[in-house]
């Protein structure tokens, strides 16, 4: 049982899918860990999945918080400036903070100094290990499966795929572990390295590290969780190199039912292919000392009615000749069944 007790700094964000994915996965994968949820924007009082929602950092202190967590991913990973405020009172209050932001708060002099009087501990879960390193092939002596998501697109639920195919997979008594690669996966998991913060050089090297330790943890089966697009003009380059440096085994490509279009990415349009031409092209990008296949396809389709999504799922699985589903709306039964193979 965990002796940490959150309170989610999500204020303006809490539900918001996008800018608040980091609030979202905690409670819905950390959901016992949580007390509290601080957003102003939202009614006092209000209950999010059973945890009431605060205006302030004093409401939140009935509940009994030890630590804050920022729950916002913002665009480029800055803090909005009101935000200072709020983490001020955090720390005043004596609560430790997880940042998962790439501004670090450990190197605010103003905030490490009030940290250091108020004996609270902030820790900043997208900064790398500072002994990282190249690949040194280690990774393909790694026993077990290793199963990554990749998608067409960022922030469309490779990280919500990988935690739900980990679940179904311990369900059914197999050694699985969840393997975390951005700041969202950390706090959830409680371990990790977020890659985007790592030097380009040193991406698969942390991929690496982070495979070695996921068999170490008892993973016979690894579920590497996927950043980025690798048509993103933006973020390509963080999934190219999760891709080489986790060298899967099988692939789990993710897309959200209906997006033609790369989202947040200027000079655009972007257009997303069509599915079949992406597991064409995320096989053929694999290492060929070990070729990958994409085993499935994971749908979003939170913005689609039962129908449609079921109507999505079909044509996906029509188009590519692969077992396709929703795993957070339908279950992940049947993508494990297509990873696992014939029994």
């Amino acid at each position: 049982m965990s002796e940490t007790r959150y309170l989610l700094l999500a204020e303006g964000y809490s539900q918001d899918a996008h800018y608040g994915k980091t609030a979202r996965g905690v409670l819905r994968y950390r959901r016992d860990d949580v007390v509290a949820i601080l957003d102003s924007a939202r009614p006092a009082g209000e209950l999010d999945e059973g945890v009431p929602v605060v205006a302030n950092v004093e409401d939140a202190l009935a509940f009994e918080p030890t630590t804050a967590l920022v729950g916002v991913a913002t665009q480029g990973g800055r803090f909005p400036p009101e935000w200072i405020g709020i983490l001020k009172r955090c720390i005043e209050q004596g609560l430790d903070i997880e940042n998962g932001l790439h501004h670090f708060l450990a190197d605010d002099p103003e905030l490490s100094d009030l940290a250091a009087r108020r004996h609270v501990e902030l820790r900043d879960l997208r900064r790398p290990p500072a002994d990282l390193s190249t690949a040194t092939g280690a990774n393909l002596d790694v026993p077990g499966t290793v199963v990554l998501t990749v998608g067409s697109d960022c922030a469309i639920g490779k990280m919500t795929v990988s935690l739900e195919l980990d679940r179904e997979a311990r369900s059914r008594g197999l050694r699985s572990i969840f393997v975390p690669t951005g700041q969202t996966g950390i706090a959830i998991a409680g371990w990790g390295i977020s890659v985007d913060a790592v030097v380009a050089d040193f991406i698969a090297g942390a991929a690496e590290r982070l495979l070695i330790e996921g068999s170490e943890r008892g993973g016979d089966l690894l579920w590497v969780e996927g950043q980025g697009a690798i048509l993103h003009p933006v973020y390509s380059g963080v999934t190219l190199g999760l891709y080489h440096g986790s060298v899967p085994h099988l692939l789990v490509l993710c897309h959200k039912a209906g997006e033609t279009e790369i989202e947040g990415a200027g000079g655009g349009p972007h257009l997303i292919p069509p599915l079949r031409e992406l597991v064409e092209l995320h096989e053929r990008l694999a290492l060929p000392i070990r070729p990958a296949k994409v085993a499935a396809v994971a749908l979003n389709t939170r913005d689609l009615s039962e129908d449609e999504a079921r109507f999505a799922i079909s044509t996906a699985e029509a188009e590519t000749g692969l077992p396709a589903d929703d795993p957070v709306r339908f279950g992940a039964a049947r993508l494990v069944d297509a990873v696992l193979g014939p029994a």
